[in-house]
């Protein structure tokens, strides 16, 4: 199964993967397994770049990411953000989830009809996409 992983997700798994969830990080495990993509929304890139900018991210978060997408068998896809996603917007509540990546992100999901891997508790309330983390605190 594809899946769609939000902009944290990538960072986590590059820097830090122990911070992501046990489901998470076995969806990833299972759609590498099942030659699946890994899709990323060109707007996580955008978005790690602002934050290398502000010294939010080390570049090599950046680095790393760029090396593994540019691999012949790279399993992660980057998703580019076209018509489709664009109009798949509307379709994401601004009420529930109000800030515009985010929004173009569960838009990528919704219209690639793949799971988006987030930990947002944003994104997981909206009703018309299927997300995946589960975590017991």
């Amino acid at each position: 199964m594809a899946v769609v992983i939000d902009t944290h997700v990538i960072v986590w798994y590059i820097l830090k993967p122990e911070r992501l969830s046990e489901t998470a990080s076995l969806a990833l495990e299972q759609t590498v397994g099942a030659g699946e993509f890994i899709y990323l929304p060109a707007i996580s890139l955008v978005e790690i770049c602002f934050l290398i900018e502000r010294d939010r991210l080390p570049a090599v978060v950046l680095e790393r990411l760029t090396a593994a997408i540019g691999q012949p068998d790279s399993s992660v896809m980057v998703v580019p953000l076209d018509q489709a996603i664009g109009l798949a917007i509307a379709q994401i509540d601004r009420a529930t989830v109000p800030e515009m990546p985010d929004r173009i992100i569960a838009a990528t999901a919704l219209h690639l009809n793949a799971p988006l891997i987030t930990r947002d508790h944003k994104i997981q309330a909206l009703q018309n996409v299927q997300t995946i983390w589960r975590e017991i605190d």
